[in-house]
C-alpha cells in the first residue's frame, strides 16, 4: 500500500510539474498555441499542440468553421454524405474557396474535405508550403494538385481490414504543386531526383507532420510513391502521430 502512495505521489507531482512548467514556457514566450488548453488560433504560428487541436475539431463542426471565419479562409459548407458502408461519409465537409486570406488553388478544382482537413491545409499553407517555395525557387505556389479526398473505402482499397481516413473526408493525397512562374514540383517524379524539389517535398511532407495526424510518403512505402498522404485521424487528438 505505501509503495501504491509512493507511486500515485509521484504520478500527481509530475503532472503539476510539467503543467507548471509547460504554463511558464508558453507564458515566457508568449505563446498560447502552446499550451493545451488554449483555443486554437489559426492565424498564430504553429505550436506544440496546434495537431492535437486540429484532430480535435473532428467533434467540433461549429468550432471549426468559426476558426475557418476568424482565420479569413472563405469556404462552403457541403451537404451531409451518407456513404453506402456504415463507415463511410460526413457531416463536416466543407469547400475551399477561392480569395481571401489563402492563394492556393487545387487542381483538379472542387475539391472538399472535412473541416479539419481544410483548417490543417490553410495552416500549412501559411506556415509551411509558401515559405518553403520562397526558401527554394523564391516563387508562390499557385496550386496543390492531389488525388482525391473522400473515397468510401477501407486501407489500400482491400476487400478487408481497417477503414480509410478516405472514407470520412478525413484525409487528402496530395501529389504535386504548381508555382507561380510554372513550375511543376512532383512526388511522383522529383522525390527521389535530388536538387531543389526533392528538398521542398522532404521540407513540407516534415512540416505536415505538425499539423496532421498522420503523414505518409514514399519513403514509406510503394504505394505512396506518388503522393503525400495527409489526415486528421481522430487519434491525433491524444498525440498518436504517424510520419514517414
Amino acid at each position: 500500500m505505501k509503495d501504491l502512495r509512493r507511486a500515485l505521489s509521484a504520478t500527481i507531482l509530475f503532472a503539476v510539474l510539467l503543467g507548471a512548467g509547460l504554463l511558464a514556457w508558453a507564458a515566457l514566450r508568449a505563446r498560447p498555441q502552446d499550451l493545451p488548453w488554449t483555443r486554437l488560433d489559426l492565424g498564430q504560428p504553429i505550436g506544440l499542440f496546434t495537431g492535437r487541436k486540429l484532430a480535435g475539431l473532428t467533434d467540433d463542426f461549429a468550432e471549426c468553421r468559426a476558426l475557418l471565419r476568424s482565420a479569413g479562409v472563405r469556404y462552403a459548407v457541403l451537404a451531409r454524405v451518407a456513404g453506402a458502408e456504415a463507415q463511410c461519409g460526413y457531416a463536416d465537409g466543407v469547400r475551399l474557396a477561392p480569395g481571401g486570406s489563402r492563394g492556393i488553388g487545387f487542381s483538379p478544382a472542387n475539391l472538399g474535405t472535412s473541416c479539419p482537413v481544410a483548417a490543417a491545409l490553410s495552416l500549412w499553407e501559411w506556415e509551411i508550403v509558401q515559405p518553403a517555395a520562397q526558401k527554394h525557387f523564391g516563387a508562390a505556389v499557385t496550386q496543390i494538385e492531389h488525388l482525391g479526398s473522400y473515397s468510401c473505402r477501407r486501407m489500400y482499397g482491400r476487400g478487408a481490414g481497417d477503414w480509410s481516413e478516405h472514407a470520412t473526408a478525413d484525409a487528402i493525397d496530395v501529389a504535386g504543386f504548381r508555382l507561380a512562374d510554372g513550375t511543376r514540383i512532383s512526388v511522383l517524379k522529383d522525390w527521389s531526383e535530388g536538387g531543389e524539389k526533392a528538398a521542398f517535398l522532404r521540407e513540407v511532407r516534415g512540416g505536415a507532420c505538425k499539423l496532421f495526424s498522420t503523414v505518409l510518403s514514399p519513403d514509406y512505402n510503394a504505394a505512396h510513391r506518388d503522393h503525400l498522404h495527409l489526415d486528421e485521424a481522430e487519434r491525433g487528438e491524444m498525440g498518436w502521430r504517424a510520419c514517414r
